[in-house]
């Protein structure tokens, strides 16, 4: 059973890494992904892969917006996310909040996004609770979900 565990956590580890990787430079990404670890270590975690898997959980979302076209209108109809829209989601968003920051390198910046994320702070858990915000907000045009 644990080994069931240990492939699906280095399938999520690699998915991982092929969203990091930049003009199909794979070796590039492994190496920031072995950084990211290692500064998630620096930093007093003693489990980066808990931490990682920890981070991508809590940014996860279970729902989104979507827009739906309805006689000439276009609603953003709340929708339930798809569990593997949502490792994409979560991916994205950290990646994304850890390449908009300048100055020190890449793996920093992730393992910092990680940790934040773990915690349910930083940019990436932000842009889940807009995204929750946007859903709750336009929840009286759930109706048009299933037309």
């Amino acid at each position: 059973m644990s080994d069931k565990k240990e492939t699906s956590s280095d399938e999520m580890v690699n998915k991982f890494t092929n969203y990091v990787m930049l003009d199909g430079k794979k070796s590039i990404a492994r190496k920031l992904m072995a950084d990211t670890f290692e500064q998630i270590k620096a930093k007093g975690q003693k489990d980066p892969k808990g931490v990682f898997f920890k981070a991508l959980e809590n940014i996860m979302p279970k729902i989104e917006v979507r827009p739906k076209r309805v006689g000439g209108s276009i609603f953003q109809v709340p929708q339930e996310v798809k569990p593997k829209r949502q490792v994409f989601l979560a991916s994205k968003w950290i990646i994304d909040s850890a390449r908009s920051k300048k100055g020190a390198s890449f793996s920093k910046f992730l393992a910092n996004e990680l940790i934040e994320a773990a915690n349910e702070s930083g940019t990436a858990f932000k842009k889940k609770l807009d995204v929750y915000k946007m859903a709750e907000a336009n929840k009286a045009f759930a109706r048009f979900a299933r037309r």
